[in-house]
């Protein structure tokens, strides 16, 4: 005799967490506006104003996580290292 499986309750899938929506925004930013490999002052200035816009978007988030935000875009904006090989 073959039994079927009850169906599977439908789960609402979770979008992502207003943090990882400004991370992804964030992020877009930094490459549509070309800050990575800008002078420091100039980057500085970008994140100081663009942190500030964030703040009043994504009000959800608390000052530690705008803090970890800004960190991770700082982060991004930095040039690839390169692969330096070493000559004995």
């Amino acid at each position: 005799m073959i039994t079927k499986k009850a169906p599977r309750p439908n789960r609402e899938t979770a979008g992502p967490t207003p943090f990882a929506q400004a991370r992804d925004e964030l992020f877009q930013h930094i490459i549509g506006c070309d800050v990575v490999g800008a002078d420091p002052a100039h980057q500085k200035e970008w994140f100081d104003e663009t942190l500030s816009y964030m703040k009043e978007r994504f009000h959800e988030l608390d000052p530690a996580k705008l803090t970890e935000l800004r960190t991770l875009g700082e982060r991004f904006a930095q040039p690839a290292k390169r692969n330096q090989t070493v000559s004995a």
